[in-house]
């Protein structure tokens, strides 16, 4: 009676242990399709409907501001290219952070981490979602601006649910990334065949001396060139999420071929269609350039374009969340945040508290509320460290050979990004100094401070406070540390 009692009780006990997860590292969830999808889905969000105002400005004519927009495309795939040999040669998630480990030290990971956990992330992110507020905002104030009480609101319950979406489920984040995905690109294709409809019907007065009035300088350039890139951030985001991909050395640089050229010629062909409909005085006094065109070409459906921007937005959002957690996630795992932020949901087996922090950051920064001032911040900080990876890159071919490369550019593309990075950060600081680019450095600057007192030194009193507060975060959130960090 006892043996079968005890018989019982291990089979009770196996049966338990059957049901509970096996890992709890992160899971290879996602394929080709769904790195392709959130290369594009990051990729095309706000910025395409934001920045064509902002880099004609900049340029004055037509034909300048579209080599901006191709030459932008260039750049991005350029640096895609580059990460492609970054994170096919370094397996590890949390993009620019784990190479910059690899080829500078501590030090650099750690400013980067911090600059990206408190500056570039949650600034990204925010700015996405108030762009999404404003359109949805837009049909029911039609004559004058929403408040801006509604529109942070707004703005903070989209970061509240995607947050929600991104911390249950790794496949629920990436089954909503590719149905926004695929939203987004109904929108961009009934915007691109219109226009080129126009076009072929004749309607190209807004092309003609397309150069005329062009007054261009280094300064100019480079901000037609930061409100570009800023239209093309997130070529690099699937290096964020290297160790959820599966087979990485196959499907991480296919995803960037497939991906990038492929935003390249909508984003041309976007602002094409907007030329056929707009000239660049119009442009330039429209509030909102797609809502504009969908009034002139789409009339009486015009609704369907500030329905589906909304849509690309919130897809954006959702890919800046949820690769943004995964940087939290490599820098808690490293020692250079709070252990607990480094750790997987027991019953999710996502890295919900990274996802979290990442987004409590972002709503303060909603506060605010100044897109302009938040681009200007994200693009000095973000082009400042993709330029220092880069140059990494041409370090390791010297110090770190012994690795091996299933991807190798050519070295002339890595040397030829580094130069252009330097540039988009020196040429405005020189051209027009502002106060902006002063706190972005002091605040960098700042984070070597905490690295000494909490990571390089690791005082007592810190960890007596650390200590517990992970403990009962622990248990508060039902998570636990990764088995092991990936080799």
């Amino acid at each position: 009676m006892e043996k079968t009692s005890l018989r019982k009780r291990r089979e009770d006990e196996k049966s338990i242990q059957s049901r509970e997860p096996k890992t709890t590292n992160l899971q290879k969830e996602l394929g080709l399709f769904s790195g392709t999808c959130i290369i594009v889905g990051t990729i095309i969000g706000s910025g395409i409907f934001i920045s064509p105002k902002s880099v004609l400005s900049n340029t004055e004519a037509v034909g300048p501001c579209l080599i901006i927009w191709t030459a932008c495309g260039i750049l991005a795939t350029l640096g895609a290219l580059c990460f492609a040999e970054l994170g096919t040669m370094i397996t590890k998630s949390g993009g620019e952070y784990p190479y910059l480990m690899e080829a500078f030290g501590p030090i650099p990971a750690y400013l980067f981490s911090w600059t990206s956990l408190f500056v570039i992330k949650p600034s990204s992110f925010a700015i996405i979602c108030l762009s999404f507020s404003e359109y949805v905002c837009a049909p029911f104030y039609p004559d004058c601006s929403p408040p801006q009480v509604v529109v942070k609101f707004l703005a903070a319950a989209a970061i509240l649910l995607i947050t929600m979406v991104n911390a249950l489920s790794v496949r629920l984040g990436s089954y909503v990334q590719n149905v926004f995905t695929a939203a987004k690109m109904v929108i961009v294709a009934i915007i691109i065949i219109s226009g080129l409809v126009l076009l072929a019907q004749g309607n190209t007065k807004n092309f003609e001396n397309s150069f005329a009035g062009t007054k261009l300088s280094v300064g100019t350039i480079s901000l037609a060139f930061y409100n570009g890139l800023w239209a093309y951030d997130g070529w690099n985001q699937l290096n964020y999420i290297t160790e959820e991909l599966r087979n990485p050395f196959r499907n991480l640089p296919l995803a960037i071929i497939i991906g990038i050229p492929l935003v390249t010629g909508c984003y041309i062909l976007m602002n094409v269609s907007y030329f056929t409909v707009m000239s660049a005085t119009e442009l330039l006094q429209s509030q909102a350039v797609a809502v504009t065109f969908g009034d002139r070409v789409l009339y009486p459906a015009s609704w369907v374009v500030p329905l589906f921007v909304a849509f690309s937005t919130i897809g954006a959002a959702n890919g800046s969340c949820f690769t943004a957690g995964r940087l939290v996630f490599v820098a808690g795992r490293e020692g250079h945040m709070l252990k607990v932020l480094s750790y997987v949901s027991v019953k999710r087996l996502t890295p919900a508290p990274a996802i979290i922090f990442h987004s409590i950051i972002a709503t303060i920064y909603i506060i605010p509320g100044d897109i302009n001032s938040l681009v200007n911040y994200f693009s000095f900080a973000a082009w400042l460290f993709y330029g220092w990876t880069i140059s990494g890159l041409i370090v390791m071919r010297f110090t770190r050979k012994e690795l091996k490369r299933p991807i190798k550019v050519p070295i002339f593309i890595p040397i030829l990004v580094t130069l252009l990075s330097v540039f988009l950060v020196l040429a405005p600081i020189i051209s027009k100094p502002a106060w902006e680019y002063l706190y972005c450095v002091l605040f960098m600057l700042s984070g070597l401070i905490f690295y000494f007192l909490f990571v390089h030194y690791k005082f007592g009193w810190a960890q007596k406070i650390s200590k517990p507060l992970t403990m009962h975060l622990q248990m508060l959130m039902e998570v636990v540390p990764p088995e092991k960090a990936p080799e």
